[in-house]
């Protein structure tokens, strides 16, 4: 699907707009898709779950808790998102690896990004629940854009595809 994030604001004054709070990684500069969320802190144990699993085209919405302490997101899951089809990431948190990051065909936007990786088994989190970050309430199934201009919410796809 070809869009602009502009354009799209201007066509549908209901679009929810993110704060301009994201550095823009990976091969694709322009993405958008179906959303799925998780809420985590410190701890990318299911985002690794969730890169793992058939991504049909949509995107991830992690809730990071904005931690700047750490990477959610690395070159590793990156080629597993990119392997099962998932279209990008969007991350209130850190990702790392982002020279690995821009080889893979996938979006991905993240607050900043760091060196040191998550610990695994530190919190737990949970999956499938609305999300409240950069001044966007995500939630499951609604429709997410991104490209450089920033990044778009709209409650279904535009078009209603």
């Amino acid at each position: 699907m070809t869009f602009s994030t502009t354009d799209l604001c201007d066509t549908h004054p209901e679009a929810q707009v993110c704060d301009p709070v994201f550095l823009s990684a990976g091969g694709r500069g322009s993405f958008s898709g179906s959303i799925a969320t998780l809420k985590v802190f410190e701890d990318n144990t299911l985002v690794r779950e969730a890169v793992q699993t058939p991504g049909e085209g949509r995107v991830l919405v992690v809730d990071g808790g904005g931690s700047l302490r750490c990477g959610l997101f690395g070159g590793n899951l990156a080629v597993a998102a990119a392997q099962n089809g998932w279209a990008g990431v969007v991350i209130n948190g850190c990702a790392r690896d982002v020279d690995e990051l821009d080889a893979q065909p996938i979006g991905i936007r993240a607050l900043a990004l760091h060196p040191r990786r998550s610990e695994r088994g530190l919190h737990s989190g949970q999956a499938g629940i609305p999300v409240l970050f950069a001044g966007v309430l995500f939630r499951e199934g609604e429709w997410l854009c991104a490209d450089r201009d920033g990044v778009v919410v709209l409650p279904e796809a535009p078009g209603g595809t």
